[in-house]
């Protein structure tokens, strides 16, 4: 724990005040003279306040960590501005401007004007064209870059949000943290323009400060032109040297900054950690050295010394390197039989992942991103899209090659259980006629992984010849990402775990924390709300309504426990968004079952403690299966989805009949559409 001393904790307190002070003090120079004490304080400050800038600057690790330093770059370049002002007073009235520019005139300019004044236009030059320009042009196109990437980094943050890797709280900070990174180089473009007009002050205040004491000491003191001109020219450059300084100091902060990328250490150990880290450069660089000694008329012994030295620092590097290696070696190799020897290591592989994608070698290429290959980033999309469209979190889907398999096919696991698999041509095109082409294109026949329809695999080349003819065509990252949107549609039910129903009640509980307190676990279970969720997934409805389904569950799981029940009351809830699922324009075209059919469907229904099932007598359960398969096919012939539409006490039962015989038919009843709905009945099941 960190101790804050007391004075420190007040200042922090009224550190509004004092910057106000600060402020007002400042402009207050540039009006009242100042004595000569007091300048020499005020210009002790202004270099510790630049060397204090630098240091900062050096050790922060991003630029946000210094956000406060466009404003204090304003402060700073007005309070030199000031001492400008206060300085150049007293050299004009009294000849006199305090010890610090005294010092500066006399000793480090050795009494020398010219030399002096030379110094001081070089350090102006390194200030204005090199640091100042540079500086102002980093921070003005790295503030176009931030603000052209916000769109891209935003919608970095939701796919990362919606795959459940982050938190809200984490995408919020995110947010916030890619808005102030755009705001601060925004500022920085423009303060930078400070320390630009800083300099040509500068200029201009220096000429001003030797015309003006060269006629004030001539005409006003009766001074000799030399003596005056060896006079003032002496305090204006040591005055102009004195506030360069800091000036210079500040500039480099800035360019510090403004160049600085993001990292996990301070400015000196990303210098020494990544210059001092192959020792080939240092080798190359001494055996130049050693040849540049050997020229004729070139200094032999500074190319030596310094050739010896780089060659030493070679040598301990790669000796340091070698080392390196060796214990990380040695310490992976010991960690790796501690893992062995440890009981857990065994249970570790009893885990199983709830989905994995096996590929073979050929397909290794779609998940390189260096061969151009972007599933990795189409799999982060399904699970964004189904977030969206059915309302849960895909867990990770793993990947790996698998050399037991074909180079070119690939095998989906549930559980690790097969449940799906394919083959893909990479250098092929799947060509598919959606029943409007005419002409038979040359190929190799196969069937379309997801759907199972007829497709032909097609050279790049034939791509724009077969779409002309009307094929749909795709190419092989897009079948496969179809084929795992399809299963983890249609294994929704069996995806979603208690851990991860856990997970929507936690996320519902941030904003309805009292829809989740009434109903778990005072009304209903998480097991029981599991399978009412799964029910719903598993009929291809959407659960990311969890508000309207929890609140129908707090009014009707008080008076029953069946989660087939519950389920049914759920999606009476849902009508709207079921309506407007299967609805198209207001209209559910589909087909009925006969009135009589569906009394002896209700009435051979049979409640069991694990859940109800049908007992139709096997002649009408056939015709029944029979029937319904002929007013499917002519439903479909017809261009439409096929939907069964029923009574609310027989949907259920119907249900459970045909999911053998026809898992993906969607059966609804009529108290699960909204009462606008128009029905147009296409045909009715009856035995």
């Amino acid at each position: 724990m960190e101790y804050t001393p007391s004075w420190l904790t007040k200042i922090t307190k009224y550190s509004d005040v004092l910057i106000t002070v600060v402020v007002i003090t400042i402009v207050v120079m540039m009006i009242i003279p100042l004595p000569p004490f007091a300048l020499d304080l005020f210009l002790t400050t202004n270099i510790t306040l630049g060397l204090m800038i630098v240091m900062v600057s050096i050790y922060n690790t991003e630029p946000l960590q210094f956000s406060v330093f466009p404003s204090l770059l304003l402060v700073t370049t007005l309070f030199r501005l000031a001492l400008n002002v206060s300085s150049t007073r007293l050299i004009l009235l009294q000849g006199y401007a305090g010890e610090v520019i005294q010092s500066f005139g006399e000793f480090v300019i050795g009494g020398n004007a010219v030399v002096g004044f030379i110094v001081f236009i070089i350090l102006i030059i390194i200030q204005f064209i090199v640091i100042t320009r540079g500086a102002e042009r980093v921070a003005e196109v790295t503030a176009r870059f931030t603000l052209d990437a916000m769109p891209g980094k935003q919608l970095s943050i939701d796919a990362d949000l919606n795959s459940g890797l982050i938190t809200e709280t984490e995408a919020k900070e995110r947010r916030v943290k890619i808005q102030r990174e755009a705001d601060f180089y925004g500022a920085m473009d423009g303060a930078s323009k400070f320390v630009k007009g800083d300099a040509i002050a500068a200029i201009i205040i220096v000429m001003i400060n030797i015309v003006g004491g060269f006629v004030i000491g001539v005409l006003q003191r009766g001074m000799s032109i030399t003596g005056a001109l060896q006079a003032y020219t002496l305090l204006t450059v040591g005055e102009g040297l004195v506030n360069q300084i800091p000036a210079l100091l500040i500039s480099t902060a800035t360019g510090i900054i403004v160049t600085r990328a993001a990292s996990d250490s301070d400015m000196g150990h990303d210098v020494v950690g990544q210059l001092l880290t192959k020792p080939r450069v240092f080798y190359i660089t001494a055996v130049v050295l050693f040849l540049l000694s050997l020229v004729p008329g070139l200094p032999g012994v500074p190319f030596v010394v310094l050739g010896i030295l780089v060659g030493v620092i070679a040598r301990t590097l790669s000796q340091t390197i070698v080392k390196q290696v060796e214990d990380e070696i040695t310490r992976q190799e010991e960690k790796e039989i501690e893992e062995i020897k440890k009981p857990e290591n065994v249970v570790s592989l009893l885990q199983v992942d709830p989905m994995e994608l096996e590929i073979g070698y050929s397909l290794i290429p779609m998940v390189d991103a260096s061969q151009g290959g972007d599933l990795l980033d189409r799999i982060i999309m399904i699970r964004r899209q189904c977030a969206l469209e059915m309302g849960f979190v895909v867990p990770t889907i793993r990947i790996r090659d698998n050399i037991q398999l074909k180079p070119n096919a690939y095998i989906i696991k549930l559980k690790g259980v097969e449940i799906a698999k394919g083959e893909l041509l990479l250098d092929h095109y799947l060509a598919m006629n959606p029943g409007q082409a005419e002409f038979d294109i040359d190929g190799i026949e196969t069937l379309e992984p997801a759907f199972g329809l007829p497709a032909i695999w097609i050279q790049e080349q034939e791509r724009e010849n077969a779409e002309m003819l009307g094929y749909t065509v795709v190419d092989p990252i897009s079948v496969l990402a179809t084929h795992i949107t399809e299963i983890i549609k249609a294994n929704a039910a069996d995806i979603l775990g208690r851990q991860d129903v856990q997970t929507l009640v936690d996320s519902v509980r941030g904003n309805y924390p009292a829809v989740v307190e009434e109903l778990i676990p005072n009304i209903v279970s998480l097991g029981e709300l599991q399978k009412v969720l799964a029910s719903l997934l598993r009929e291809r409805v959407s659960i990311r309504d969890l508000v309207s389904i929890f609140e129908t569950l707090a009014d009707y799981g008080a008076l029953t426990k069946d989660a087939e029940i519950l389920t049914e009351y759920v999606r009476h809830a849902l009508s709207r968004q079921i309506t407007k699922q299967f609805a198209q324009n207001g209209v559910l075209t589909c087909i009925t079952i006969d009135v009589e059919l569906e009394n002896i469907i209700v009435q051979s229904a049979q409640k069991t403690e694990q859940g109800s099932y049908v007992n139709l007598e096997p002649k009408t359960m056939q015709a029944f299966i029979a029937s319904l398969n002929q007013e499917i096919a002519k439903l479909t012939n017809m261009g439409y989805q096929p939907i069964v539409l029923t009574n609310p006490n027989a949907r259920l039962y119907t249900r459970k009949i045909v999911e053998r015989s026809a898992p993906g038919l969607t059966v609804l009843s009529y108290a699960e559409l909204e009462p606008k709905t128009e029905i147009q009945a296409m045909g009715m099941v009856k035995i």
